[in-house]
């Protein structure tokens, strides 16, 4: 095999190389061995060079990783002691507001007269059940703190819901139950039963009681209710009736003045009229009669329940 080279340059002269057989073969050899071998080399120093390249991207991003779980866990660490100072925060204010539930109530209940055994704000309210199992696990003792104090909480707002309801049913009950003094002052200057009249000095039933006071002082209401009279009746001269859900009905004669109409929704101690000797009078004072299903009843217990 003959193999002719040509240089680049004009002046230069061409070799004339021949390559026997053995050489042939020889770098035959050389192209099909040991080119591949030197190549797999190559590829594999590349190969091996590219993984140390992956590992160290790996370990940087998983360093990443950790700093920013690091951080995670420290702001949650944060996060949970500010969590846990605002609970003890509540926890305390809680505990302040049951103490001052368990001030008020005790003192309403002395202040009711109630007994201090059916209202008492010092000791936990008996109660009871089966035992059912819990829905979630048991929360930290903080936790059960806070649920002990809600709980306690609800039943004293309960005790004071029937307490306050307790005192309302009597408010309304001595609303609407005529008691107290109807007049500004005054005196009784005669009373229920029988008696001489002023008159004819004829022995006769006297339904109510005068109270004597200053002509033109007022007259107020001894419990809620409505007008059902207000005017002119015969032998009363100026009238005022009040009807009053508890049954009763008040009348206050010999007014000189009256101050509501028929149907007037009035107020325990609201004024209603003036004191005057209209009718059947010998003197300025008021006619004070109570009235139960129709018949008239000593309003002494009624006038009587206002100095208690």
């Amino acid at each position: 095999m003959n193999i002719i080279l040509v240089p680049n340059s004009r002046r230069g002269k061409g070799r004339n190389t021949t390559l026997s057989h053995r050489h042939l073969i020889l770098i035959s050899l050389v192209v099909l061995v040991a080119l591949p071998v030197l190549l797999g080399v190559v590829a594999y120093r590349a190969q091996d060079m590219l993984s140390v390249y992956n590992a160290d991207s790996l370990m940087a991003a998983q360093r990443r990783e950790l700093a920013a779980q690091r951080t995670a866990v420290v702001e949650t660490r944060r996060n949970t002691e500010a969590h846990l100072n605002a609970l003890a925060q509540r926890m305390g204010q809680m505990q302040a507001h049951l103490m001052r539930l368990n001030a008020l109530g005790s003192r309403l209940t002395r202040m009711a007269g109630l007994d201090a055994r059916e209202f008492n704000f010092s000791v936990e309210a008996a109660m009871g059940g089966p035992e059912t199992s819990a829905a979630s696990a048991n929360p930290p003792e903080l936790m059960n703190s806070l649920d002990r104090l809600t709980r306690e909480i609800e039943r004293q707002q309960e005790r004071l819901s029937a307490l306050e309801n307790l005192l309302l049913d009597r408010k309304l009950n001595a609303a609407v139950t005529p008691s107290g003094w109807p007049v500004e002052g005054g005196w009784i200057s005669s009373g229920f039963g029988l008696r001489a009249d002023p008159f004819n000095g004829h022995q006769s039933q006297h339904d109510g009681v005068d109270i004597a006071s200053n002509m033109g002082s007022p007259i107020l209401s001894v419990g809620d209710g409505v007008v059902s009279h207000s005017g002119e009746k015969a032998g009363f001269g100026l009238l005022v009736e009040i009807t009053h859900e508890s049954g009763l009905t008040t009348r206050y004669a010999h007014t000189r003045t009256v101050l509501v109409r028929v149907g007037d929704r009035v107020q325990k101690g609201q004024a209603i009229a003036q004191i005057g000797t209209s009718g059947r009078s010998t003197g300025p004072h008021l006619h004070f009669e109570v009235v139960r299903n129709g018949t008239p009843v000593n309003p002494m217990r009624y006038l009587q329940q206002a100095s208690k």
